[in-house]
């Protein structure tokens, strides 16, 4: 009998193993270095679009041509390839895609992501995933942490209030005094609307993962819930750092071109 649980227990772990999705990596090149990445299963449609552009070779030849010292690195984009020094980039055919948003998948440095148009254009912020971006970034305290979510949640905080409250004020004030059992059960009632739509708003509420990655190795939390992340540098994270600190134009672009490679590296 123990035999047979275990036959069926190493059974059960072999099947369970054979259903997990494999993690593929890719290894982005340059003439100054070159880093590893790992892209997350938790983001699919990222993930595959842009093994299929590596697969097409889209992004070999193209530049780092936006480089912004603690903000992000960006590259990938077809109209800097070959493209003349001076010459503002960024404005290759787009492949946009649904956002992918995922407390797991934030800012951190190193973190792999797509840029987008702004929401005046692009209502549901679909990611462009013709070009990619890579965190710089720096470290937060926890205090400026708060901030950030408050700058985010307290406009958030007062809509709700503007649309839930404040027109039953005059009814409010007048159930105080005429009937406290009435006033205390619209009270509740509107608590709980603004507390509802609070709750599936979006706001900004860091996790203690989040927070641990932003007080410590740093990345761009402002960023998070608006651009799609969808891997991370997990070797070579001092590239980032060389190619920060370069010389750039007016544009942000490098005065020396930073060109790219893509390749699957390995799947796990």
């Amino acid at each position: 009998m123990k035999l047979q649980l275990l036959i069926i227990s190493l059974l059960i772990l072999c099947f369970t193993s054979l259903a997990q999705e494999p993690t593929f990596y890719v290894t982005i090149s340059t003439n100054l270095g070159s880093m590893r990445v790992k892209l997350y299963n938790e983001t699919p449609n990222h993930r595959d679009q842009f093994l299929k552009l590596v697969g097409e070779k889209h992004f070999d030849e193209t530049l780092f041509y936006r480089v912004v010292k603690g903000f992000v690195i960006q590259g990938g984009s077809s109209d800097s390839r070959n493209a003349p020094k001076g010459k503002a980039i960024g404005y290759g055919k787009p492949i946009n895609l649904d956002s992918e948003f995922n407390d797991n998948c934030f800012h951190k440095r190193g973190a792999l992501c797509a840029p987008r148009q702004p929401e005046a254009v692009n209502h549901f912020k679909m990611s462009d995933v013709s070009q990619f971006y890579i965190v710089h970034g720096r470290k937060y305290s926890n205090e400026e942490l708060d901030l950030i979510e408050k700058a985010t949640n307290n406009p958030i905080k007062k809509e709700l209030k503007t649309q839930y409250y404040l027109p039953h004020k005059e009814e409010l004030a007048r159930l105080k005094t005429e009937d406290p059992k009435a006033f205390n059960k619209l009270l509740r009632e509107i608590k709980d609307k603004i507390n509802f739509h609070y709750s599936v708003s979006d706001k900004k509420e860091f996790t203690e993962e989040q927070r641990r990655a932003y007080t410590t190795t740093g990345g761009t939390p402002d960023l998070d819930g608006d651009y799609t992340v969808y891997g991370e540098v997990v070797e070579g994270l001092s590239l980032i750092n060389k190619i920060a600190a370069l010389p750039v134009d007016k544009n942000n672009r490098p005065y020396s071109d930073i060109k790219i490679k893509v390749t699957v590296d390995k799947i796990q």
